[in-house]
């Protein structure tokens, strides 16, 4: 399904979405040498809870997982990028860790994901690895104009990540949302420019470029959800909750606090 917002519909997205930004600002704020991801996890349902909010993981439950995943935050670490499972697990000087975050308020879901560094340490891999997906991201962005199409959006990450040096794979990508977290269109992470659906203004985009050191090769953990880097090589992702507008994107999941 394909689902075009109303105004009202989409000003209520912008509130949803300014949530998931401050959230994950605040997690980010939170997260040092020493933390668990259950702690994380935990800060996550506080924050969710307290603002009337819900969760869009705790009964996420796809063909794809072995669910209901059961938490309020994907907490992936290093060679994990997607759907990772809060764990008992403190984090280290050093470690990659990228924060996954869904959340519906008033019948409007919005997601966005941030990587980062922890502590101290700033291994160059790891930082070209974010950097590349902030620029793949931001990329994406600027692609939708009046008249793009969804290929015109992939291909602008593609361009980015490819032109890096990165592996692009496609078994997981961007998405549409709105009343529910996972819609059609899928936006791959590499394409072609002037294919697929033809943006509108009202749909909105999850937009996530994700990618790996030195290959495009998944595992799944025994969790059945932590998608992991084949090689155990590192790995980043960005994301953002877009409203197609008239004139262009408008960023909806910013934080509103500096």
């Amino acid at each position: 399904m394909i689902e075009i917002l109303t105004p009202t519909e989409v000003d209520r997205a912008r509130d949803t979405g300014a949530l998931v930004g401050d959230i994950l600002q605040t997690l980010r704020r939170r997260t040092t040498v020493g933390t668990s991801l259950l702690d994380i996890d935990a800060w996550a349902r506080e924050l969710i809870a307290e603002a009337g909010a819900q969760s869009c993981y705790v009964d996420y439950a796809p063909s794809f997982g072995r669910g209901p995943f059961g938490h309020h935050v994907c907490t992936a670490v290093n060679d994990a990028v997607l759907h990772g499972m809060p764990r008992d697990q403190a984090l280290a000087d050093g470690d990659l860790l990228t924060l996954d975050l869904a959340v519906s308020l008033d019948g409007v879901a919005a997601d966005a994901a941030t990587s980062f560094l922890v502590g101290e340490a700033r291994p160059p891999e790891s930082v070209a690895l974010i950097e590349a997906t902030e620029r793949a991201l931001e990329a994406a962005v600027a692609a939708v104009v009046p008249g793009a199409r969804v290929g015109d959006v992939s291909h602008a990450i593609g361009q980015v990540l490819t032109g890096a040096g990165y592996r692009v794979n496609t078994e997981f990508g961007g998405h549409g949302i709105g009343s529910s977290m996972h819609q059609d269109p899928h936006v791959a992470n590499i394409g072609r420019p002037g294919r697929g659906f033809r943006l509108r203004p009202g749909l909105l985009l999850a937009l996530e470029p994700w990618v790996m050191a030195d290959t495009d090769e998944l595992v799944v953990d025994p969790d059945g959800w932590t998608l992991r880097s084949a090689t155990g090589c590192r790995t980043a992702h960005s994301e953002h909750t877009i409203a197609v507008t008239e004139d262009g994107a408008e960023i909806l999941t910013l934080p509103r606090a500096a």
